[in-house]
């Protein structure tokens, strides 16, 4: 499972990430409903997992936490599902945001976003295609941590969501 993050040795790690498979499915969207977004609630029915929208369809605030960016590379050609080919052309963001509460619970923890089959219970817009966004997690290392923490220190937020501590 090949996995797209944004990082680099002089910036504190990346807090999201996205798989390949994912990464399909978000064109197939980006190109049936226009610019996209991710939310994460962490409340009931299907809040443990993360709901594709329009972007700007669900409208966060100060409740909220933007937790990062996915950089999506657009593709050429037609062909079935999964066939496209990287281009060199227009890549699209995919913020990623979740609520302040859970983020919480879940700041010490990287995040990717894959994609199963079968549906989930929410108005994630990728239901109808018979699959479903999930989050697959991981504890940040000590050093990433730190690099994280280090941020946060000097910023007096965490660089990579804006939250205050």
């Amino acid at each position: 499972m090949a996995v797209h993050e944004g990082s680099s040795e002089a910036s504190p790690p990346g807090r999201v990430a996205v798989t390949d498979a994912a990464v399909e499915v978000l064109r197939r969207l980006r190109a049936q409903h226009g610019e996209l977004m991710f939310h994460q609630s962490g409340g009931c029915c299907d809040g443990s997992s993360p709901m594709c929208y329009p972007a700007g369809e669900f409208l966060t605030g100060d409740a909220d936490v933007r937790l990062g960016d996915l950089v999506v590379a657009g593709v050429t050609g037609e062909g079935m599902p999964g066939e496209g080919v990287p281009a060199e052309g227009e890549a699209f963001v995919v913020p990623v945001w979740m609520s302040r509460n859970q983020y919480a619970y879940w700041r010490h923890t990287h995040l990717t976003i894959d994609v199963v089959s079968g549906r989930g219970a929410g108005f994630s817009l990728e239901a109808p295609e018979g699959v479903r966004f999930l989050i697959r997690s991981r504890l940040f290392s000590d050093e990433e941590q730190r690099a994280l923490d280090g941020a946060v220190a000097r910023d007096r937020a965490d660089a990579r969501t804006g939250w205050a501590f």
